[in-house]
């Protein structure tokens, strides 16, 4: 932050309740005159009528946008993100927050129907939606008036101005995994990296992060799949065989059975594995990678997994279901909505609020957003023991170094 503000600059602290395991802080810059501010709480008769499900009692509006009804099995991950949401509330039951559940039906032109609907009721700040088409649509919509959007897309093309993404971008995670090679003395890499617009996203932030260090680039595959058909990764990793004896370091970002099987071909080929360290991203933070005994002693960057860990037990106990590592996301952003409505009065959703350079820290640890909607996360090194994981480079806890 600039101005007056930033030499009389405090921390707040918001405490969320997680059942039994300690508390969420949520934390960033404000300025001393903030706390003082009023809530600006409009009376709930004062406001328009709402129409669809709404969340909580709360006077501050704040958009929900979903895919509720979208083709394509979609819906369920609209259903996990709702309940996130709602246990969010019930994790702060002080909450002056009242959500306007809309449905975008994952498309671009739902998403900007459900943030026009949700506007019109009042809503200040729009959470969601989920996939790049419908967050597109909403954005386009909410720019018209102003109003801010903190969405859960990886697709990084949809973020802008006042449109924020709050998910896990793999950008963050190849600048963290190749920064923390580097420091081990890594100095020459090759990597195997999908076709499509991940894989391009991936491959330019993976060939800028290795020119920071002092290493090389030994290859590049680039391979398609097609549903399960794995006879392109299978050929690309082949290709690698020439190089392997001149590598310390392969980086493979895609998740599923792919780390694994990279393994098992460059075995079949007889390649000298002794010495290369396999690297990963967040993509690999899932039951079936870090738990596969042939990727024992991999690395791969992601959130710090304590709070997750005890919001995915709660979920489990509340929703009966165990919950996807992504769920995490909308319940940090109701939390983040909940807590700058508490300590930063009417300037609650502004731009400068928003983008507070010390950030906030939530069940997934520290992150803070940029003006062009991008975010950063601290994250941790995680090393595969074939039995879960262990940290062995810890996520930082602010953004005083390393950023």
């Amino acid at each position: 932050m600039r101005g007056k503000i930033v030499h009389q600059h405090r921390r707040f602290f918001l405490k969320t309740a997680l059942a039994g395991t300690g508390s969420v802080l949520l934390s960033g810059c404000m300025g001393s005159t903030l706390g003082n501010l009023p809530a600006g709480q409009v009376q709930p008769g004062e406001q328009p009528l709402t129409t669809g499900e709404v969340i909580g009692t709360g006077g501050v509006r704040v958009g929900l946008l979903l895919p509720l009804s979208s083709k394509g099995g979609s819906t369920s991950i609209g259903t996990v993100f709702k309940n996130s949401a709602t246990l969010a509330l019930q994790s702060f039951p002080s909450a002056d927050v009242q959500l306007l559940v809309k449905d975008t039906g994952g498309t671009a032109e739902g998403g900007r129907a459900a943030a026009q609907a949700a506007i019109a009721e009042g809503a200040e700040l729009i959470l969601g939606p989920i996939f790049s088409p419908a967050v597109s649509g909403a954005g386009t919509a909410a720019r018209a008036t102003g109003v801010p959007v903190i969405a859960f897309s990886t697709d990084t093309s949809v973020a802008a101005r006042n449109v924020y993404l709050l998910s896990f971008l793999p950008e963050g995670d190849v600048k963290r995994i190749i920064g923390y090679a580097n420091s081990q003395q890594k100095s020459s890499y090759a990597a195997l990296i999908p076709d499509g617009t991940y894989g391009a996203v991936v491959e330019a932030a993976f060939r800028q992060e290795v020119g920071r260090g002092t290493g090389r680039i030994a290859s590049i595959q680039r391979y398609k799949m097609t549903g399960s058909d794995t006879s392109d990764l299978v050929a690309k990793t082949n290709a690698l065989k020439p190089v392997m004896n001149n590598i310390d370091a392969l980086f493979v970002p895609a998740g599923g059975g792919v780390p694994a099987l990279v393994v098992q071909t460059l075995v079949s080929q007889n390649a000298n594995l002794g010495r290369v360290k396999l690297l990963g991203s967040g993509q690999w933070d899932t039951p079936q990678v870090k738990n596969n005994p042939v990727l024992a002693g991999s690395w791969f960057a992601g959130p710090d997994d304590k709070g997750f860990a005890a919001f995915a037990q709660r979920y489990q106990s509340t929703f009966g279901a165990i919950p996807p590592r992504n769920a995490s996301l909308v319940y940090d952003g109701v939390t983040l909505a909940a807590g700058l409505i508490r300590s930063a009065g009417q300037q609650r959703f502004q731009q400068s609020i928003l983008t507070n350079r010390d950030g906030f820290i939530g069940i997934d640890g520290l992150f803070r957003f940029q003006s062009n909607g991008l975010n950063q996360r601290g994250l941790a090194v995680y090393q595969i023991t074939g039995k879960g994981t262990q940290v062995i480079s810890p996520a930082p806890r602010d953004f005083r170094s390393g950023f």
